[in-house]
């Protein structure tokens, strides 16, 4: 499921600018850019890994240390007087003096390293503090997309259920329809001379079992009963992948009454309903 949030924190010495984003994915992917954080990076996924079973998870952390003591300057000495005794050879040559400012001095790759200290016990304290309230921030906004979600799969699902009531319906009178049928077809065969009504009667119940849907009809009312039963409640467990192998299970009972049926009434319910289906299987990708 998507979601974003963004915060910034700020403690003594320290500011941060965290960022979560979450995309759809079928596991639990992190990313992470931003601040080296050495360990706690590993902390911090764990502690996304816990509320955030599926999906990309994307981190950005930016800090910025106030206190001048956080930060720790070394200079290439070795280096450096090299560039110098350099400069001054060149000077020599030239017969004028050259120079480098130190705003130069610090311009030269690998003379002058600045980094920031390694995180103190409290700042990375701080850091989990302020993620995991950044991760709350999350989940409100995917609980919001969710109960959307949900309200979309409702209306789906009510539209199938009414699309197999028309199946059910149809289904009484498809033997009497396929009788008839098969009545009119053989009396064309015959020139026109009826068949005996012992064997019509045999030959339909004959096409009439082969076209027969009763057993797909309960196994969709089965797999919809528990469909609903995952998606209306409040869960702690991650219900994404059993929904998907639902609606999976539903589509192929839908395919095989469109197959099996002689009525053009149930072809064309189970054609409506099949497409409810692929609307549910989409919004389905999006729940974890």
């Amino acid at each position: 499921m998507t979601g974003y949030a963004g915060r910034d924190f700020a403690a003594a010495g320290l500011r941060a600018k965290i960022t979560i984003k979450s995309l759809n994915h079928r596991f639990f992917d992190w990313s992470y850019k931003g601040a080296p954080l050495g360990e706690l990076e590993g902390r911090l996924r764990i502690q996304a890994q816990k509320k955030l079973q599926r999906g990309r998870v994307e981190t950005s952390i930016d800090l910025l240390a106030i206190d001048p003591a956080s930060w720790e300057i070394t200079i290439n000495d070795g280096l450096l007087e090299k560039i110098l005794s350099t400069l001054e050879k060149a000077s020599r040559r030239m017969g004028k003096a050259a120079s480098l400012s130190v705003d130069n001095i610090f311009r030269i790759p690998q003379v002058v390293e600045l980094r920031r200290k390694d995180l103190t016990a409290e700042e990375a304290a701080f850091l989990e503090r302020s993620f995991d309230r950044t991760l709350e921030d999350l989940l409100k906004q995917r609980r919001r997309e969710g109960r959307e979600t949900a309200r979309r799969i409702k209306r789906h699902l009510s539209l199938i259920k009414e699309g197999l009531r028309r199946i059910e319906k149809k289904a009484k009178t498809q033997p009497f329809v396929l009788r008839d049928k098969l009545r009119e077809r053989l009396k064309e065969m015959n020139g026109g001379s009826s068949l005996q009504d012992g064997k019509l009667e045999g030959e339909a119940a004959l096409l009439a079992q082969k076209a027969d849907i009763a057993e797909e009809i309960l196994r969709l009312q089965s797999h919809l009963a528990a469909f609903e039963e995952l998606a209306g409640q409040e869960r702690e467990e991650p219900v994404g992948k059993m929904l998907d192998f639902l609606s999976q299970e539903i589509s192929r009972e839908v395919n095989t009454i469109n197959s099996k049926s002689q009525d053009i009434g149930i072809v064309r319910a189970s054609l409506a309903i099949k497409g409810e289906v692929e609307s549910i299987r989409q919004h389905v990708q999006n729940i974890e």
